[in-house]
């Protein structure tokens, strides 16, 4: 029987979100319902806000979410009612092209829930990345719900589903960061700190973090950085050269998704480095380089979707290294709120002072 539920969403580009009831139907074959503990506000759901993913509105917003699985659809047997689950929005096909070439990190046929949760009086909603979590309950494909040790924090856990898995994955599976390597990341908010996270992890000998605040270099520090550059005051890819010999860093990761920035990362990377793009552009965006340089620099220029993550891989292995306390996972939440103040949450992000704010239910 379909239930109602208390769920964030936003009417229109640019309007303020507000608090609505939400009907969510039973889970139909392939389908899970999944009872909300705990959602990050993450970028992206101010770009779904802002109309910058698409214009589908109304959105039900959130998807950096934990919870648990309350009830599953015909033929859902790898997740049953009971199981804490962190969200993800790639739930793998296993046939298609990427998968069946074991590479499903890249599936190409990524899915989600069938149906469609409503408003009251009918109208369907588009949930942010297929989740739509911001919401006592949510219904997706049960393929987005990856089991996890249950003693960790619903807030911390969360954290996986989107933006930290972002950044450590940009290091560690699409940079391939290792051992002695230099490192530089440009933009240090939830992602890049994510990414300098990943770095110390990986092994790497020096890890430069580039912002534009120095309130998010000092973050930065906290999170493993070696060194720091402010790009408002100095040249960024100057000094990393500075820090490296000369030569530029191994592996560049740029988390901002900008023209300007990329070019920084580009030419801060030494010969034959890696550039990793994290960061997410807005579509009217453009890049335009020297072909010869690129040519002429070797290495590999990457894009790093969701941090080249296997959820039921990566998850549960992170899980796992926060609880033996090495990487702190619970660094990255600054506020936990309430589902009225997602508003407010927007708000606090554009001051740039915090890293996550989560709204716990």
């Amino acid at each position: 029987m379909p239930q109602h539920v208390q769920g964030v969403i936003a009417p229109g580009r640019n309007e303020p979100v507000r608090v609505e009831t939400i009907v969510i139907p039973d889970p139909g074959p392939g389908e899970a319902v999944v009872k909300i503990q705990a959602c990050g506000v993450c970028h992206t759901d101010l770009h779904y806000k802002q109309g910058a993913i698409n214009d589908e509105f109304p959105f039900l917003l959130g998807h950096e979410a934990a919870g648990i699985v309350e009830s599953v659809g015909e033929g859902v047997t790898d997740v049953t009612p009971g199981d804490f689950v962190i969200l993800n929005w790639r739930a793998v096909c296993g046939t298609c092209r990427a998968c069946t070439r074991g590479r499903p990190w890249y599936c190409f046929a990524t899915h989600n829930a069938k149906q469609k949760m409503t408003l009251l009086d009918g109208t369907e909603l588009s949930p942010a990345l297929g989740i739509g979590a911001f919401a006592e309950k949510t219904l997706v494909a049960a393929g987005q719900c990856t089991k996890v040790d249950p003693s960790v924090a619903p807030e911390v856990a969360g954290l996986l589903g989107c933006g930290v898995m972002a950044g450590i994955g940009a290091a560690i599976n699409t940079g391939n960061v290792g051992r002695g390597d230099t490192v530089a990341v440009i933009g240090c908010g939830g992602v890049g700190d994510a990414a300098v996270v990943g770095s110390r992890l990986a092994g790497a000998a020096k890890i430069i973090a580039v912002d534009i605040d120095d309130r998010k270099l000092d973050k930065a520090r906290e999170m493993g950085a070696t060194h720091t550059v402010n790009s408002r005051t100095a040249d960024a890819v100057e000094a990393i050269r500075e820090l490296t010999g000369g030569f530029g860093a191994d592996v560049v990761i740029e988390a901002v998704g900008r023209p300007e920035t990329y070019e920084q990362a580009f030419y801060a990377r030494d010969l034959a480095g890696t550039v990793v793009l994290v960061g997410v552009p807005s579509p009217e965006m453009k890049l335009e380089l020297p072909l010869l340089d690129v040519f002429g620099r070797g290495g590999s220029l990457k894009s790093s979707w969701y941090g080249d993550c296997l959820p039921s891989r990566d998850f549960p292995m992170l899980i796992d290294l926060h609880q033996q306390g090495r990487i702190d996972l619970a660094a990255f939440v600054t506020e936990t709120i309430g589902l009225g103040d997602v508003e407010k949450a927007f708000a606090r992000m554009h001051e740039g002072d915090v890293l996550r704010s989560v709204v716990v239910l």
